[in-house]
C-alpha cells in the first residue's frame, strides 16, 4: 500500500518521525512511517500514532465492558477470577516486555494487546461457541473479526466516522492476530476491500509479540484460576513438565512454611518467565536467520519471527490439553456453560424473529425480521453485552413479571 498522500497524514508522519523512539530495530514498525488512518486526521498532542491508538482503545466503550466479561467463570462465581479486562492488561504487560527486549515499538504492541479481546462476547468460551452456532448460516462468529468490527464500525465516539479510526498497523495486527488469513471471516474480508490489510502475509513483529503474549498469559492465568477454584491441585499441575520445571526453580527460594497459595503464585510466576525467555531467545534466533532489513521482510517471512521454540510449543500444548480436560470441560464449568449458551440462544431467536424489541437504533439497522442483516445486528448486540447485562436482558425478555 502506498504511503498516505493526504497532507494531514503526511504532517502526522513528519511530526511522528521527530518523536521516533530511540533504539528500534530496523525491522520494527517505525512510527514515522505509519501507513496512516482510513480517515485522515491531524496528529494533535505529542503522541506517536500508536500511543494515540492505545489511548483510543482504553477510552472505548468496548474496552470498559471487558471488566464484566469473563474468561471461564461467569461473574457471579466470584470476583477473584480473571476477566477479559484483567487478562488484556496482563497480555499488554507481557507484550511490552517482549517488545522492549526485541527492540520493537512497545506502544503498538501494547495497543494490540489491549484491543485483542474487544470482540469476545459474554460468558467466555461458551458465549463464542453459542454465537458461532447461531450464525452458522451467515458466516459464523469469529472474535478476531468482531474485534476489528468493534474498532472500525461499532464504536460511536467520533463525529466524523464510525469506529476509532486506528492506524493501518493496529488494524492489521488485530485482523491477523492468528497469522495470515487465506479464508478470512466475513467482516475482515469485507473491511479489507475498503482498506487493504494484506491478509495474505504475516503481521508485524509487534503484532506477533502481542499474539504470543496472549498465549503466555492465557494458560498461566487459567492455571492460577483453576487452582483457586479447586478444579485441580497444585501437585496435579506440577505433573506437567513445564510447571514441574518452574516448581524446581522456585523451591530454592520458597520458605518451607509458605502457604500453598503463595507457593502456587511463585511457581506460575516462573512459568511465565520461562516462556518469555524462550520467546525472546527463539525470536532472536529466527531474526538472525532471516536477516530482515525492514518490517516488509517480517511480513513476508515464511513463518512468524516471534514465537515459541519447538520444545516450548510442545510443552505449552501439554498445558492446554490439561486445562481443556481439567478446567474447560469440568462438570461445574459445563453446567454454567450450558445455561449461558441457552440464554444467548433464546435471546437470539426472539430478537432475530422480532427485531423491533431491540433498542431503536439497533432495530432500525436490523431491518426485516429473519433477514441476514437482522441476524448480524442481533449478533453484534449480544456480543457487546457483559455477562451481567446478558443475564438481566434474558430475564427481561423471558420473565413476564419483569418490565421490558
Amino acid at each position: 500500500m502506498d504511503q498516505p498522500s493526504n497532507p494531514l497524514d503526511s504532517a502526522e508522519a513528519a511530526r511522528s518521525a521527530a518523536r521516533q523512539p530511540k533504539g528500534l530495530a530496523p525491522w520494527a514498525v517505525q512510527p514515522g512511517a505509519s501507513r496512516g488512518r482510513l480517515y485522515p486526521e491531524d496528529s494533535g498532542g505529542g503522541r506517536s500514532p500508536y500511543q494515540r491508538d492505545r489511548d483510543r482503545i482504553i477510552h472505548s466503550t468496548a474496552f470498559r465492558r471487558l471488566q464484566y466479561k469473563t474468561q471461564v467463570f461467569i461473574f457471579h462465581e466470584g470476583d477473584a477470577f480473571r476477566t477479559r479486562l484483567t487478562h488484556s492488561i496482563e497480555v499488554a504487560q507481557i507484550a511490552r516486555s517482549l517488545a522492549r527486549q526485541l527492540h520493537l515499538d512497545e506502544d503498538l504492541a501494547e495497543a494490540l494487546a489491549l484491543a485483542h479481546d474487544l470482540g469476545h462476547p459474554p460468558f467466555g468460551h461458551a458465549g463464542e461457541e453459542a454465537l458461532n452456532g447461531l450464525m452458522r448460516n451467515w458466516g459464523g462468529y469469529d472474535h478476531n473479526a468482531q474485534s476489528l468490527k468493534a474498532v472500525t464500525l461499532l464504536e460511536h465516539r467520533y463525529a466524523g466516522f464510525d469506529g476509532l479510526n486506528l492506524t493501518w498497523e493496529t488494524l492489521e495486527g488485530l485482523a491477523k492476530h492468528n497469522g495470515p488469513l487465506r479464508r478470512p471471516p466475513h467482516y475482515i474480508a469485507e473491511y479489507s476491500v475498503r482498506h487493504d490489510l494484506e491478509l495474505h502475509c504475516h503481521a508485524s513483529a509487534e503484532a506477533q509479540a502481542a499474539a504470543i503474549a496472549d498465549d503466555i498469559a492465557y494458560n498461566n492465568h487459567d492455571l492460577d484460576d483453576g487452582l483457586r477454584a479447586g478444579l485441580f491441585t497444585l501437585d496435579e499441575a506440577c505433573a506437567l513438565p513445564l510447571v514441574g520445571a518452574a516448581r524446581d526453580l522456585a523451591m530454592a527460594s520458597i520458605p518451607a512454611d509458605a502457604p500453598p497459595d503463595r507457593v502456587a503464585s511463585e511457581i506460575i510466576r516462573r512459568v511465565i518467565n520461562l516462556m518469555i525467555t524462550d520467546v525472546v531467545d527463539e525470536a532472536r534466533r529466527r531474526i538472525a536467520l532471516l536477516a530482515p532489513i525492514s518490517v516488509t521482510d517480517i511480513r513476508n517471512a515464511p513463518q512468524p519471527v516471534v514465537f515459541f521454540s519447538e520444545r516450548m510449543h510442545a510443552l505449552n500444548q501439554e498445558t492446554r490439553t490439561f486445562l481443556f480436560d481439567r478446567m474447560y470441560r469440568h462438570w461445574r464449568v459445563n453446567r454454567t456453560s450450558l445455561k449461558s449458551k441457552r440464554a444467548l440462544q433464546v435471546m437470539f431467536s426472539l430478537l432475530h424473529g422480532q427485531p423491533d424489541m431491540l433498542p431503536p437504533a439497533w432495530a432500525k439497522r436490523a431491518g426485516e425480521a429473519g433477514s441476514a442483516e437482522a441476524a448480524r445486528t442481533v449478533c453484534d448486540w449480544l456480543a457487546g453485552m457483559t455477562d451481567k447485562f446478558a443475564l438481566e436482558e434474558h430475564r427481561r425478555l423471558t420473565d413476564p413479571h419483569i418490565p421490558g
